[in-house]
């Protein structure tokens, strides 16, 4: 008698177990994301309006672009939130997302010392900035991490014929981290830094350093959302990331997005298809 109870003690502990553990699966998700959105205290703003909505809790792992798109194919995501449409297309493309929709956007921008001694400050052509700081060797601090914003760059340097992987050491300089921390580095060594509009309204240690330019379709910034693929991640939690992925863009999520302000300054502004 006394082992039958002990057998049914275990069974309902272990009935217990799987209920609270499927519960916690169902009612939380990943979301492998940019450095700059978490950065910018949007996560901060949404995140409370989408649990009070759906009861979802979502965990955001805030790295750069590709490491986060790695992470996603590992796995190790439920959604996708990042900033590189190439790459992101591509995910789709292999089978690792079910599809990529736009969600919002910012823009670019090249941040540097008062000083400017590369003379870049007002120009809205940034191919030719990127000229003039190689052609007199000014320092750039590089994110160098396979971040968008680091894919963002190395294509503008490119596209300027500029062979930085040459300059690497010199006036070029790699941190290989996210965006606050190049832009202590590039603050610290006096040097300009390609950043997202967002990381820099948010960023506090800017010390001398000043836009210098901004403006012009090369600079444009658009962020991509996608819903994990069940079929080639079969453990993903695929209702509840697609609410997510629902929720934000929806009427109420864009109007979240947009509503997201630090110093009366907008850092995101929504543009999913309706």
């Amino acid at each position: 008698m006394a082992l039958t109870s002990l057998i049914k003690g275990v069974v309902l502990l272990a009935i217990s177990a799987f209920s609270t553990s499927l519960h916690a699966n169902t009612s939380s998700i990943i979301v492998q994301s940019t450095t700059s959105t978490a950065n910018s205290g949007l996560y901060d703003h949404l995140l409370p309006m989408f649990q009070d909505d759906t009861g979802i809790v979502a965990n955001i792992v805030a790295v750069g672009t590709g490491q986060a798109i790695r992470n996603a194919r590992n796995c190790d995501a439920d959604v996708l939130l990042v900033h590189a449409k190439a790459a992101e297309e591509q995910f789709v493309l292999d089978g690792f997302g079910i599809a990529r929709k736009d969600l919002m956007y910012n823009d670019f921008i090249v941040v540097g010392p008062s000083t400017d001694p590369a003379n870049v400050k007002g120009e809205q052509d940034i191919i030719i900035a990127l000229t003039k700081i190689a052609n007199g060797e000014s320092t750039f601090a590089s994110r160098g991490d396979d971040s968008g914003t680091h894919k963002k760059e190395l294509a503008l340097w490119a596209e300027a014929k500029i062979d930085v992987e040459a300059a690497s050491g010199g006036w070029y300089r790699e941190t290989g981290s996210g965006m606050g921390a190049t832009l202590n580095v590039g603050v610290g060594m006096g040097a300009y830094v390609l950043t997202d509009r967002a990381t820099w309204i948010s960023f506090s240690n800017k010390g001398s350093h000043d836009v210098l330019v901004e403006g012009g379709a090369e600079l444009f910034n658009q962020y991509g959302i996608i819903q994990v693929h069940p079929e080639a991640c079969p453990n993903v939690n695929q209702i509840a990331g697609e609410m997510f992925v629902e929720w934000l863009l929806s009427e109420v999520g864009q109007n979240a997005i947009a509503e997201h302000q630090i110093d009366g300054q907008q850092l995101f502004f929504p543009n999913a298809t309706p």
